[in-house]
């Protein structure tokens, strides 16, 4: 897709194709997302803040007033919208984690989710807290609108987004293809690191087990034998090495697939091999050339700016550097791509700005009997990241594949690898 604005800024451009994917189940209008994009300066945080929290105020106070007219679907619809303006409002606020507009605009994004549930009601979705090592995991639930035990979708995002904004990004899509579906935020996604202070971890695993564990016991008709896992972004690591080990799962959609992550910061380093890159990093000697490299870098690029420093607040670190070891970590090598023995669907886009060629090494790794590789292109208008930008044509291809396995009318047809 051809960059529009912010000519110089790619990161900011593709945040706001980001907000106008939303358009899709509701989450954004067109108008109010270019007219934002419009007052902002490219490259400069605060501008963006002050544009999006401007934008998010005046489509809250418009929900406000549709309730007090008693106009309910108009509120509904408008707190949805809210929710996601707010929500940008603070993206590129987290190279300073005590700046206080970071919790009031993630409070305020919540806020107005919530009361686009309550007005959406149970029978669409409801929140949930799941019980998680003494914290607790903030999500969603979408109870299938067909009758009888139902597949569960289960899903979460990756290294920036969030339960709410999974809601557009697939969740309502699997509702009306009949699934049962659980959104969740897991260890350093925005419903865990904002108030309870839990940064990313490696073993995705053992939150997804903890996650199915508690579906066994409050979600009776869910089919336990039907649950699908899928992930966005850096959760197409987390969920593919979630199914290496819990093999409860009985498919896992990466969108999109990421092989290591660690490798997609580090490219630019002299070593390659993760044991010697780790090393370096740890290298006291080495420490202040990493430093002003890596000073540097964050000065000529928005991209690895914000990467760096919202890896620092996501992932802990103490430092840059500190981020980059920490991120060495998140990968599906030795041996774990190998250990998935599940379907799985790995996506691929074909412009992706941040994880470009990871997808393919996912798949050349994957040994399942049953594993496909979808690639989005740009001429189909979806080689964005995480395909921004055509969430509908993007959920109908990854859905079909998952139907075709999921509901039993259609498993038999399944044929071989793709």
């Amino acid at each position: 897709m051809k960059q529009l604005l912010f000519h110089d800024h790619p990161s900011y451009w593709f945040e706001t194709v980001r907000s106008l994917s939303h358009i899709a189940y509701g989450g954004a209008d067109f108008a109010e997302v270019l007219g934002t994009a419009e007052r902002i300066t490219g490259g400069d945080p605060d501008s963006w803040h002050d544009a999006w929290r401007e934008t998010a105020d005046r489509i809250a106070a418009d929900a406000r007033r549709a309730e007090a007219g008693d106009h309910l679907v108009s509120a509904r619809d408008a707190w949805l919208r809210a929710w996601n303006y707010y929500r940008n409002a603070e993206f590129f606020l987290h190279g300073d984690p005590s700046d206080p507009r970071i919790l009031d605009n993630y409070d305020r994004a919540v806020a107005a989710f919530h009361r686009y549930t309550d007005l959406a009601g149970p029978e669409v979705l409801r929140p949930v807290r799941i019980p998680f090592e003494g914290a607790e995991l903030p999500g969603y639930f979408y109870p299938s609108p067909l009758p009888g035990r139902r597949p569960l979708l289960l899903m979460h995002s990756g290294y920036d987004g969030s339960a709410e904004e999974v809601h557009v990004q697939g969740a309502l899509a699997a509702q009306e293809r009949g699934y049962h579906v659980l959104t969740f935020d897991g260890p350093g996604q925005p419903g865990t690191r904002h108030h309870q202070g839990l940064h990313f971890r490696p073993d995705w695993e053992t939150v997804v087990g903890a996650v199915v564990d508690w579906i066994a016991e409050h979600l009776p008709d869910a089919d336990q034998d039907r649950i699908a896992l899928l992930g966005i972004s850096l959760g197409g690591e987390l969920c593919v090495r979630a199914a290496a080990f819990e093999h409860r799962l009985a498919a896992v959609i990466a969108v999109d697939g990421v092989y290591d992550f660690g490798a997609t910061l580090t490219a630019h380093f002299p070593e390659s091999d993760p044991a010697a890159l780790a090393a370096l990093l740890r290298d006291p000697e080495a420490a202040a050339a990493i430093d002003a490299a890596l000073e540097q870098a964050a000065a000529e690029s928005d991209v690895a700016n914000w990467g760096l420093s919202h890896g620092q607040y996501v992932m802990g670190g103490g430092s840059p550097r500190g981020f980059l070891l920490r991120a060495l970590d998140y990968h599906l090598r030795d041996g774990i791509a190998e250990s998935v023995t599940c379907p799985v669907l790995i996506c691929e886009a074909e412009n992706d700005l941040f994880f470009s060629g990871q997808p393919d090494e996912v798949f050349a790794h994957l040994t399942a009997e049953d594993r496909t590789l979808v690639r989005f292109t740009a001429a189909e208008g979806a080689d964005a990241h995480c395909h921004a930008g055509a969430q509908r044509y993007a959920l109908a291809r990854i859905y079909d594949w998952l139907d075709d396995r999921m509901v039993p009318a259609r498993a038999d047809a399944v044929g071989a690898v793709a």
